[in-house]
This record gives structure tokens, C-alpha cells and sequence, in this order.
């Protein structure tokens, strides 16, 4: 029997409370969860008999006609009968029943409430009935315009769901009480194993035999282990684990895996008796007894004590101390400076030191650093970017808090004579404590008591401080640890000032790069557009694109890419697209304008090559990679900041560098900037609005990917070229696509579709599910799926993602006319124009635009050919145009007093916003841009001068 006074007794009772208390609420729950569900299945079946009733052909017929009553309450009564509920009413709009079961109740008033369903919306809900307490659903039935012609009341009583409920108590009862039956047993078979386990004590019994072994174990000064007989270790006490440096989960792991001495480990997992056999465990000498178990009543192992037979501070030698140095020397050449960032690297150099040479390092920075400039030599304020040996919180100064270090006291002189100081006993340094009493008392509070502080000097200046800080219980820093603390420091200070040049080079890199890409894209209202451009990890590169408006209303889109990474291609990049957008302001056809493209880098790349050596005025100096006088070229010379005092590096060898040491200069930031710009690619496409016509070629540029308004993904065929400046002269081919409205058109880079770990195939048919998985997107939310679904973990070139949805100009703000070769034509052309104007609400820019057409017209019918055509485009402005079979294009010039024309394109450039001249294969197109507001140009005339003008017109000509 149990005692209720043992641990197992009382565990049984509590386990036996609360199996019950789960039981007894999990059956409470699932009645009433039984219950809600006969309340929801009458809702639904309330429900679906009052719309059935509502929606059954003739009913709505039936309300309408002279004797609702007869019609209805036979099929009300036999459908409320199949359904079975306790009733199903009709009855008019204004509350009259046309049925009931209780036939007394026909033709009398229904009770309020019917409200919302007279709106035209079906209402469940529990109310009280003529039945009493009932889920009721009222069901609008509506004719065939709309209205409310009646009202259909479906109802079952709630003592009906309550039946329901209690039918099936007998199941949840029977489950519950199987419940309780299964978990007293299981509470039973543990408490049974628990009294075998515990012998039948009781908790203070245990707790007075836990707390003397456990005391006994831990006061010891000797170590103890238990070890069963598989090996594992089974109880270690404090001793053990300081004196064998046991991980803080070695108890229940193999001896062998503890990572002790191999000899040491053979020994302990053997599980012969042993009497102070002498091993060694790391740095120490220990005496080892084993002793079996099993003799003494316990369970097969062994009872392991160790003693420390060593003294190791006393013979520690100097040489031991001097190899400690050298290895932590080559490690701190290993770990410092493995990036080039200045907060990583001062946390490297914190990482290192700690605890191999002091208890706690901190490493504060001059602010112009952190930014990448170099300091200017002023008194500046530090920042403190890392801390390790003690919580940040007890810290003198948080990470990232400026520091001001006060005139006269040790360490601003040190860093003033650029020198280390070295403070053996803080609490008696007076200087130092009155710089910040509250902080310096914090850190002496924490145990501190010596200081190192080494200025992080390079290339002669400083840049930081490097504190050291030692605890009471380590040895006070001395004169030796002096040069080792400068030594160290020297090394990340080298590192520290290539990550700040790397830091300076790569935000004027940046900040060159944003310049020259688009900040924001004109306005227009061809398409809907949507961009993202995401510069690669290794640093930025030469990805652009752009959107520009170009006359008649079109667009272009172009994207680019050139190949490679840093300054040179960031530059390139805007060359190229400013390249682009002269040649567009040409209104120049896209195989053209890659073409011009083309040569333009040619001759770039011809230049570039001349200048780099290639010409006269480099040869003569020698061949291989030494210039004049055997001096090595500049990318191959060892950093200043490298260099020893006598002109050696800083690894000891002279015009070298180590090769193992970070660049100074990423080339990633800065590039080749003798190379030329062959690589660049190229994709330009003019959308028509008016056709709703896109031409696009390419230049080595992936193509583009087609969305279609219902869904379907395509890559059109669009001919490749080679790319920019390996065209050799070859024509570029275009293609033509009429793209219904709301397609979407996705232009992009290599980046998006290419990376180390996925070649092109995988990533156009990742972009293939991308797309189509999205049909109607918008552009935003396109750019959004493409780049969550597509952008590699670690980009390793630029991605430049142009996403565009096409748009038509409505037809009924598009007007032509073809004008006969005749001078009396323009007047009734004139006229239509005009009349065209008024039912586009133009009429405040109908007497400039009246103008403009009269001398566009009569130019083209003097000095053009047929066929000759006039087209107004009602878009953000109005736009003009007057084709003609010439390929003859007008000049603007001043006309002298004597000149009988020359006066005429003058005026139409002092009233239109834009004007210009557009070739096609069939001739010319002269257009011209107005304002809507009926706005003048500001370079155009005033009203006072506009009569002058028209004096000079020739009017015989209209």
C-alpha cells in the first residue's frame, strides 16, 4: 500500500485530482460544444428550408396572386414536414400571414422584427415564436424587378436542439467515464514505478539526503567522478570539471568524447582500480584514483577522485610565455581584418586579445573614420564600436557612445604624442579617475585594475584607441606587455585604415552610382510603370534603365547592363545612358539608335585603348608587368600603410605585398579603370499608344518577357546583336508586336535570371511561373512576386527589373484627315480641326492651335508630297502632326525685313510648348506639343507682341 506521507502517495493524489478535474471539464466542454452544434444544425436546416421555400419556382407567383393563402399552405405544410421543422410561415410585406400549421393564425398579424429582410437581406436568429423559444430564418422573395413581395419565416423550436443535444449525452458520457477509467490507471503504473524509484521516502527524508551529498560533494577540494559502466559519465563535481575543463554537458556523454588527454581518457573509460597514477590534463599534472562501485552495494562503475599535483604559475617559464605570445600574434594576423569593415574589425581585434591577453578590450574609433575620412589630427571626439570580457552594461561607455577624453589625463596625452600608456594600478592613478568619476568608479566596482591604452596608428596617424584592461585576479600589465599590446595594435590598425578607405571609396562609389541612374520616372500616359534596381553584394555595378517620353505620345524603355563591378562600371553605366537619351531626343527608330550605339563604344573603346599604352607615347619603356626603371605599376606596389619605417612592408619584405592581406582598394568598388566598356548590353523598345504597337531590339541583352491581359507567359523572339562595340557595323534587326491593353511587358538583366547556382534555362522558366502565377497584377506588385521569387541569397550581380503595363489612347481622342495637294484644302481642314477641338473642350487653345495647323499644312502642301495627312492626339497635351511623302525636314531661322516667307515655323515655335521633325519610310512627321491650359511657352511671345507676329504673317497664303 502507499503511504500517503511518501513522495509516490502524494504525487497519486495529486495525479488522481487532476486527471478528474480534466476529465469532468473536458466532458462539461464537449456538452456544450454537442449542444452548440444541434443549435448550429438547426440554424443551417432553419436556413436552407426558409430559401428553398422563397426561391421554389411559383412562389413569388404566388404572393402576387389574388389567393396567396390557397396557393400556399398546402406546399408550406408538406415542405415543412419533409424538412422537419416546427414551422414554415409566409406572409406578406406588411406582416399578414398567408400560412401557418395553426390555421387560427392565418390572415393575423406577425410580430415585429421582419425589418432587415423587408431590405432585401436573409436573417437568422433566435426569437420567440407562437411556438415559443425558436431559431427562426426569414427569407425575402423578391419578383422579377426587385422589389419585396413577401416574406418566408423557416423555425424549429429550441427545445427540439436541446432533444438533439441530450440524444447524444450518453455517448459523451460513456467516452468521459472511458477517460477516467484510462488515466486513473496510467496515475496508478507511475506511481507505482515512482515508489520503487524513490524506496518509499518521504520529501524531507530525500531532501536531507540530496542536500548532505550534495554538500559533501561540491566542498571537496579534490575532484570526483562517477562513471558508469558503458563509459558515460554519470555526476562530476565543481573540482572535476575546473581541474579536466569539462564542457557544461559532459554528464550522461562517453568519457572519450569529453575531449580529454587520449591517455588520461583510456584511463578513466578502462574502469581498472588505479592509486594515484600521474596524467596530464591540459595544462596540469593530476593524481588518479579509481575505485569500483559494485563492492560497496551500487550499481556496476567506477569512483574516479583527482588531485592537482602542479603548480603550474610557479613554473610557467618565460619561453612558455614568449610561444603563448607568437600564436596569439599569428592568430590575431589571422582573424583581424578578415573584412573590410570598420566595426568588424574592431570587434576581431576585442575577439582576439580576450582572454588569451587581458580580462576585457575595448576599441574606440575617431568619428571622421567611421565615415572613411581621415583624421585631421584635431582633438575629435571617439566612439566606442566594441567591448568584450564583461557585459556591455557595465561597461564605462556603451557600444556606439562618443567619448571625450579630458586634457592632461594619461590617455589624452598618449594619443596627443601618438604613444601607449601603460597605468599598472588604476585605483591609484588620480588623473585618470577625475576624467569621469561616476564611470571610472563603475569599472574599478568591477574588478579592473590595470590598463594598456595603444593609439591604432597607420600610416603615422591616429585613428583610435585600443584599451586593454586587466581584473584583480590576473597579473598587473608590466613593461614586457607593453610592446606585445603595441605590436597587436599596429596589426588591426593596418586593417582598420584599409576598411576605412574601403568604406570612403565605396560610398563615393555609391553616391555616383544613384546619381546616375533615374531618382524618378517622367510622367506619362502610355503605360503604367514600375521599377526595381538592387546593387550586387560584391559591390555596386552597371545595370541602368530608363523611361523616355518621346513625341506622338510613345514611350521608350531601355535597360542596360554593363559587365563587371566598381567606379568604372558605375561611370560607364551613365555614359551609356546619357548616350541613350541623346540619341532618343533624335526620335530615332530602335535598330538605328543601337546601331549609333554601337559605333559610339567602338570609338570609346578605340580611345580608351590608345590611351592605355597602346600608343607611341608608351612604348620604349620595356616589356613584362615593370614600368620605367624596373619600378612595378601601381596596382602591384605594397600600400603605404603596409610600409615599415625603412621602406620594407609590413610582413618584412620589401616591395611586396603579403598576399594574404586585405586589398586596400576593393576592386569590386573601383574596377579597371583602364579597361574600355566592351560588354555593355542593351534592350530598347518604343511603345505606340495609338496602335498599341511596341518595336524592340536588342544588343546581347536577354530579351523580354510578354504578359498577356488573360494570363498567358511568353518570351517573344526578338533578334539578338552582338553586343555594344562588337557590332563590327552589322544592321540590327527590330521586331514589331501589337500588344492588346493591360499586357504587361518585363524587361530586365542577367542578374535576375543567372546566378553561380542557377543557370539561365532555370531561372527564365522560375520567371515563366513567377509571371503567370500572378495574372492582372499591377506593376508594383509584378516587381514585388518576381524579386521575392527570384533574388538569390546572396545577388552576385546587379538586377535591374523594368515592369511596364500598356495602355490605349481612346479612340475618341484620335482625329485624321488626309489633305489633297491643294492650298484650298486647308481651310475645311482647318476647320474640322477646329470643330474636333470644341467636342474635346479645347476651345481656349483652339486660335494658337488654329495657327500652328494653317503653317504646318500650307508648308507640307508647298514643299512636300502626298500623301499628306493631319492627326490631333488628345493626350497630357494636344498633339499636332502633319506627315508628308518628303523626307525634307523644316529649319527654324529669323526672316528679314525683305523675306517673303521664313516667318511662319518662327510663330509655331513661339506658340507650341514642343515642336520637332520625326522621319519615317514613307517620309516625314512634323509634330508639335501644347499645354491644355492654354498655357504659352516661357521663351514664347507676349500678348503684346503676338500682333507684331501676325503682321509678318502672310495671310494670302491661308
Amino acid at each position: 500500500m502507499l503511504s500517503v506521507h511518501s513522495v509516490a502517495g502524494q504525487v497519486l493524489v495529486l495525479q488522481l485530482a487532476l486527471v478528474v478535474l480534466l476529465v469532468v471539464a473536458a466532458g462539461v466542454a464537449l456538452a456544450l460544444q454537442a449542444q452548440q452544434a444541434s443549435l448550429e444544425e438547426a440554424k443551417q436546416r432553419s436556413s436552407v428550408a426558409a430559401t428553398a421555400f422563397a426561391h421554389a419556382p411559383g412562389t413569388a407567383a404566388a404572393m402576387q396572386s389574388a389567393d396567396p393563402t390557397a396557393r400556399l399552405q398546402p406546399r408550406a405544410e408538406d415542405a415543412r414536414k419533409e424538412a422537419g421543422l416546427d414551422y414554415l410561415v409566409a406572409f406578406s410585406p406588411s406582416g399578414i400571414r398567408w400560412t401557418h400549421p395553426n390555421p387560427h393564425l392565418i390572415g393575423k398579424q406577425v410580430p415585429g422584427g421582419y425589418g432587415p429582410a423587408l431590405a432585401g437581406r436573409t436573417v437568422t436568429s433566435t426569437s420567440h415564436s407562437a411556438f415559443g423559444r425558436a431559431v427562426d430564418t426569414t427569407v425575402p422573395v423578391k419578383a422579377a424587378d426587385g422589389r419585396v413581395v413577401g416574406l418566408v419565416a423557416a423555425g424549429i423550436k429550441v427545445q427540439r436542439t436541446n432533444e438533439w443535444a441530450l440524444q447524444r449525452l450518453p455517448l459523451l458520457i460513456g467516452s468521459a467515464a472511458g477517460a477516467l477509467v484510462l488515466g486513473i490507471a496510467g496515475v496508478a503504473l507511475v506511481s507505482r514505478r515512482l515508489r520503487r524509484q524513490t524506496h518509499g521516502l518521504d520529501p524531507a527524508e530525500m531532501t536531507r539526503m540530496y542536500d548532505h551529498h550534495d554538500a559533501v560533494l561540491h566542498a571537496v577540494r579534490e575532484g570526483v567522478l562517477i562513471i558508469g559502466s558503458d563509459g558515460r559519465l554519470l555526476l562530476a563535481n565543481d573540482e572535476a570539471r575546473r581541474l579536466l575543463d569539462l564542457p557544461a554537458d559532459a554528464e550522461h556523454r562517453r568519457i572519450t568524447e569529453l575531449g580529454l588527454e587520449p591517455g588520461t581518457a583510456d584511463l578513466l573509460a578502462s574502469g581498472r582500480a588505479a592509486t594515484d597514477e600521474v596524467h596530464p590534463a591540459g595544462d596540469r599534472l593530476l593524481a588518479v584514483n579509481i575505485r569500483p562501485t559494485a563492492p560497496y552495494g551500487g550499481p556496476a562503475g567506477t569512483a574516479v577522485t583527482l588531485r592537482d599535483t602542479t603548480e603550474l604559475q610557479a613554473l610557467t617559464g618565460k619561453a612558455e610565455v614568449a610561444q603563448r605570445r607568437l600564436k596569439l600574434l599569428y592568430d590575431a594576423g589571422m582573424r583581424i581584418g578578415s573584412t573590410l569593415d570598420v566595426v568588424r574589425t574592431a570587434e576581431e581585434l576585442a575577439a582576439v586579445a580576450v582572454p588569451r591577453f587581458a580580462d576585457v578590450v575595448s576599441v574606440e574609433l575617431l568619428e571622421p573614420v567611421l565615415r572613411g575620412d581621415e583624421p585631421t589630427g584635431e582633438h575629435a571626439p571617439m566612439r566606442r564600436l566594441a567591448v568584450r570580457g564583461v557585459p556591455e552594461d557595465s561597461a564605462a561607455y556603451r557600444v556606439g557612445e562618443r567619448i571625450r577624453f579630458v586634457p592632461g589625463s594619461p590617455i589624452s596625452a598618449g594619443i596627443a604624442d601618438a604613444r601607449p600608456v601603460l597605468v599598472p594600478d588604476l585605483r591609484a592613478e588620480r588623473a585618470w579617475r577625475d576624467q569621469d568619476p561616476v564611470d571610472t568608479r563603475r569599472i574599478l566596482d568591477n574588478g579592473i585594475r590595470s590598463l594598456i591604452a595603444v593609439p591604432l596608428r597607420a600610416r603615422g596617424v591616429v585613428l583610435g584607441l585600443a584599451n586593454f584592461w586587466r581584473a584583480e585576479s590576473s597579473e598587473t600589465f608590466g613593461t614586457e606587455d607593453l610592446s606585445f599590446a603595441e605590436e597587436l595594435a599596429a596589426r588591426a590598425a593596418i586593417s582598420i585604415d584599409n576598411a576605412r578607405r574601403y568604406t570612403r571609396e565605396h560610398a563615393t562609389t555609391i553616391t555616383l552610382q544613384r546619381s546616375l541612374l533615374p531618382r524618378a520616372l517622367p510622367r506619362q500616359s502610355a503605360l503604367e510603370v514600375a521599377h526595381r534596381y538592387l546593387p550586387a553584394q560584391a559591390g555596386v555595378g552597371g545595370d541602368w534603365f530608363d523611361l523616355i517620353p518621346l513625341p506622338g505620345a510613345r514611350v521608350a524603355l531601355v535597360v542596360g547592363d554593363v559587365v563587371g563591378h566598381g567606379l568604372h562600371a558605375a561611370a560607364t553605366m551613365g555614359r551609356l545612358r546619357t548616350a541613350v537619351l541623346n540619341f532618343s531626343a533624335l526620335d530615332l527608330p530602335p535598330d538605328e539608335l543601337l546601331g549609333h550605339l554601337d559605333e559610339l563604344v567602338s570609338h570609346i573603346d578605340t580611345d580608351e585603348a590608345r590611351t592605355d599604352g597602346m600608343g607611341p607615347d608608351r612604348e620604349g619603356h620595356g616589356g613584362g608587368a615593370a614600368g620605367r626603371d624596373g619600378e612595378l605599376p601601381p596596382a602591384d606596389r605594397p600600400y603605404a600603410a603596409d610600409a615599415g619605417p625603412d621602406g620594407t612592408s609590413a610582413t618584412g619584405t620589401a616591395g611586396t605585398r603579403d598576399p594574404d592581406a586585405p586589398a586596400l582598394e576593393d576592386e569590386s568598388l573601383v574596377g579597371d579603370g583602364t579597361a574600355g566598356i566592351t560588354g555593355a548590353t542593351c534592350l530598347y523598345a518604343i511603345y505606340d499608344p495609338v496602335a498599341g504597337r511596341v518595336t524592340l531590339a536588342r544588343a546581347g541583352h536577354p530579351g523580354p518577357a510578354l504578359v498577356l491581359p488573360d494570363g498567358p507567359v511568353s518570351f517573344p523572339d526578338v533578334p539578338v546583336a552582338p553586343p555594344l562595340g562588337l557590332g563590327g557595323g552589322m544592321p540590327v534587326e527590330t521586331v514589331d508586336l501589337t500588344l492588346p491593353e493591360g499586357s504587361r511587358l518585363v524587361l530586365y538583366t542577367d542578374g535576375l535570371i543567372e546566378d553561380r547556382e542557377r543557370d539561365i534555362d532555370t531561372g527564365l522558366e522560375l520567371l515563366r511561373t513567377t509571371l503567370a502565377g500572378a495574372p492582372g497584377a499591377s506593376p508594383e506588385q509584378t516587381c514585388t512576386a518576381v524579386l521575392d521569387a527570384m533574388l538569390p541569397a546572396h545577388p552576385s550581380d546587379d538586377i535591374a527589373l523594368l515592369v511596364a503595363r500598356t495602355k490605349l489612347l481612346p479612340a475618341d481622342r484620335i482625329a485624321e484627315w488626309d489633305v489633297p495637294s491643294d492650298p484650298a484644302a486647308v481651310g475645311p481642314v482647318r476647320a474640322a480641326c477646329m470643330r474636333t477641338l470644341e467636342s474635346w473642350g479645347l476651345d481656349e487653345i483652339g486660335f494658337t492651335t488654329e495657327l500652328i495647323l494653317s503653317e504646318l499644312i500650307t508648308n507640307a502642301i508647298r514643299y512636300g508630297a502626298q500623301p499628306i495627312r493631319v492627326r490631333l492626339l488628345y493626350d497630357r497635351a494636344l498633339i499636332c502632326e502633319v506627315s508628308d511623302g518628303t523626307s525634307a525636314s523644316p529649319h527654324l531661322r529669323r526672316a528679314t525685313a525683305t523675306d517673303e516667307g521664313g516667318r511662319g515655323l518662327f510663330l509655331v515655335a513661339q506658340f507650341a510648348q514642343r515642336w520637332g521633325t520625326r522621319y519615317t519610310p514613307s517620309g516625314k512627321v512634323i509634330w508639335t506639343e501644347q499645354t491644355l491650359d492654354g498655357m504659352r511657352p516661357s521663351n514664347g511671345p507676349e500678348d503684346g507682341g503676338i500682333d507684331t507676329l501676325l503682321d509678318q504673317w502672310d495671310e494670302s497664303a491661308l
